[in-house]
């Protein structure tokens, strides 16, 4: 074990709550949002809310945990999550649609606060165990896989008035837990992280290798939540049974989050870069399989390893990110980051329902190739000029 290994834990147990709590709309949204929404090209528009609720909160969020710690941020987000599922529950008894698409905005938001939960284990930890620390709260969604959804299904008839009314109370629960966790949590204090000289924003953007962070993370990210997002309803308009979606997003969210497990000794091993290029790889590969059939076996299959790339690009691009700052600029990056890549993510939701309603589920698959392809090219090219960077030193 580590030192500020309890902080790492009381951080992957709020991981996994908050998680739970976004699996289980994002394995109901886009269907309850279909039964809602005047227009069927808007069903996907609930998770795209909660994305763009994530990109809008992550500013705000880096500026209130400087001036008031970690703690008191995380504290915050957890609260916007109570009543975003209020408010989401509240929207399905009334049959609102306008108001089930705000309770999933404040959802996303809890998701801003709540993203810095792995920044702040990578900075409770010494350095030789940053990767852990980050393995460590990213792994904390494998439970999210099986509660999410399980709480989804659990809370569909409580009340008659109103199906899945129950689910979103549930949730909401899920926040108050975590609200319970966060509060024990005990970090550095906001001065002692962020003490020392920072360089300009436009200094820190033009290093190759923050660059090259933001963009696997956001392309890893966007690619994942996109096929994600329209793959309940893809599985209803093939006729499978409503069944079926469970497990598909289960078995999904434990290959995004089980490598977890082992991802940081991989980065430690052979580099984040190799990692990222990886996972990349494999979200290639998921294209693949996704085309090559209709039956559940082949949404299943895709999504699994839709979830390992994810896993392998996102956590790659987040060590890759804490190599290229210095103390007094963490928080300035790490808020960079979460806004470029969440409103990278929530442009990629937004066009989800669009895409698959108006061209369906290969054209969707198709048109994340050229950025995997694209991100992949800029990881190996920023990786050779590195290593020729070194040899010349």
């Amino acid at each position: 074990m580590f030192a500020g290994r309890r902080n790492v834990l009381l951080l992957a147990g709020s991981q996994a709550l908050m998680l739970s709590a976004i699996v289980l709309s994002m394995s109901l949204a886009a269907i309850l949002g279909a039964l809602l929404a005047p227009d069927k090209s808007l069903a996907t528009l609930p998770v795209a809310a909660m994305v763009v609720g994530t990109a809008m909160a992550s500013l705000p969020a880096a500026m209130l945990m400087r001036r008031w710690g970690r703690r008191m941020g995380f504290l915050m987000g957890a609260g916007l999550g109570v009543v975003g599922s209020m408010l989401a529950g509240y929207a399905l008894w009334q049959q609102s649609f306008e108001l089930f698409v705000l309770g999933h905005l404040l959802l996303g938001s809890y998701q801003g606060f709540a993203n810095y939960y792995r920044f702040a284990a990578a900075e409770a930890v010494d350095a030789a165990h940053t990767t852990r620390a980050i393995s460590w709260v990213v792994a904390g969604g494998v439970v999210a896989a099986f509660v999410g959804p399980q709480l989804g299904e659990w809370g569909r008839d409580w009340f008659i008035s109103g199906p899945f009314v129950g689910s979103y109370l549930a949730q909401a629960a899920l926040s108050v837990a975590a609200l319970g966790l966060l509060s024990q949590v005990r970090l550095k204090p906001a001065a002692s992280v962020v003490a020392g000289t920072a360089r300009s924003v436009w200094e820190l953007v033009s290093q190759p290798l923050l660059l090259t962070s933001i963009l696997g993370s956001a392309v890893g990210y966007s690619v994942m939540i996109m096929v994600m997002t329209a793959t309940p309803l893809a599985m209803l308009g093939c006729g499978l049974p409503g069944t079926s979606v469970t497990p598909v997003i289960q078995w999904h969210v434990v290959g995004m989050f089980a490598p977890s497990f082992f991802t940081g000794n991989l980065i430690k091993r052979f580099g984040a870069p190799r990692i990222m290029q990886a996972g990349f790889v494999l979200l290639l590969g998921h294209v693949v399989i996704a085309l090559s059939g209709l039956e559940f076996l082949h949404f299943a299959s895709a999504l699994v390893l839709l979830g390992v790339g994810w896993n392998f690009a996102f956590v790659g691009g987040t060590a890759l990110l804490t190599q290229t700052y210095r103390p007094a600029e963490q928080l300035k990056v790490q808020a960079i980051n979460e806004f470029l890549v969440f409103g990278l993510v929530a442009v990629s939701t937004l066009s989800a329902g669009w895409l698959y309603d108006r061209y369906g589920r290969a054209t969707l698959n198709l048109a994340v190739v050229p950025f995997l392809v694209l991100a992949l090219l800029v990881s190996v090219g920023t990786e050779l000029k590195t290593i020729r960077l070194r040899e010349v030193l």
